[in-house]
Formats: C-alpha cells, structure tokens, sequence
C-alpha cells in the first residue's frame, strides 16, 4: 500500500488513479468529521469535495509520515467553521456521526455493540467540545498528536492534555451511567 504523501505525488505527476485513491481512503471518514460540525449530509458531502479540491488544486508540497491527512483534515475543519459561521450552526457533536457495525458481523454481537457505541457517543456529547474533537481526530481519524494538533490550531502538549483530560472525563460520565467493560 502506498502512503498519502506518494499517492499525492504521483497525482501532482499527472496520475489521475493517486487522487481517486486518496478520496476513496479518507472521502466517507472526512465526511462524517464535517457532519459533526454540520449536521446536515449533504452539506458534509459538498464541503468533503471542496476539501479535496482545494488540496489538489493548490498542488502543495506535502511531505512526512501522516503530513497529507493532517492537511486534509485542517483544510475540512476551516471549511466546515467557515460554513457553520456563515450558517450559524453548533459545532461538532459525535453523537450524530452514524456508525453502524459492519454486515459480516454476527446479528446478536452487533446490537451488543450498537448499544455500548449509543452509550460512548452519549458519554461523548457531554463532553466539553475541545475534548470531544481532540478524541475524535486521535481515535476516530487516527490522526498523530501532532496532526490533530495542526487541524485544531494548537500545540502538541495542549493536544496531549486535552486527550488525557476528554479520557478522564469520559470514562467518569460512563462510570456514572453504569457502563462496564467487557473484559472487566
């Protein structure tokens, strides 16, 4: 498999397949991180290839490991704040983003895990906002400390302090409504 950072390359060479690739990796993901800020589909969709199209557009250097995401992610966030402003609408809420588990799995595991997933993203929308889109770039987007740092603006230490303290304060609301682990 290829990285970001050499799919986009290839694509700034002219090999359309390198950005195809790149929308098809993270295109649904980024839409559902927009969603959060705009609750509204069909605007996450519009703004998801707006993203991508101002990426490939401006034909930027990117270079290093998870660089490309971090990008893509930033470019997402701006357009999303942009249009929620320009339409006065609440930010990030993950309580809204539509997980479902996957087809293959057995019918009687996937409503167990559809009601702790209904738990978490209940947990997740009492959480202060800050916490809630630093969880969600780290464990949903899987982006680096360091990259979510350069989506939300801030340093990498103020990252790390609000993974640890959105942690602290999830796992108390999930204590509170009597969530347990199934390992416990």
């Amino acid at each position: 498999m290829i990285s970001d950072e050499t799919a986009y390359r290839r694509y700034l060479d002219g090999e359309e397949k390198a950005a195809d690739l790149l929308v098809e990796r993270y295109g649904d993901a980024l839409t559902l991180y927009i969603h959060g800020y705009l609750r509204d589909m069909h605007e996450a969709e519009d703004l998801m290839i707006d993203a991508f199209s101002q990426i490939f557009a401006k034909e930027r250097p990117i270079t290093g490991a998870g660089a490309f995401r971090a990008y893509l992610y930033k470019t997402a966030r701006h357009l999303a704040l942009r249009h929620s402003r320009r339409n006065r609408l609440r930010l990030l809420r993950l309580d809204a983003l539509p997980f479902e588990p996957q087809s293959d799995v057995l019918a009687d595991t996937a409503l167990v895990r559809s009601e702790q997933s209904r738990q978490l993203y209940a947990a997740l929308a009492r959480l202060k906002a800050e916490y809630r889109e630093a969880l969600y770039l780290v464990y949903f987007a899987e982006l680096s400390y360091r990259s979510a740092a350069t989506v939300m603006g801030k340093s990498e230490a103020q990252i790390t302090n609000l993974v640890h303290r959105g942690k602290q304060s999830l796992k108390q609301i999930l204590e509170q409504e009597g969530f347990t682990r199934a390992d416990e």
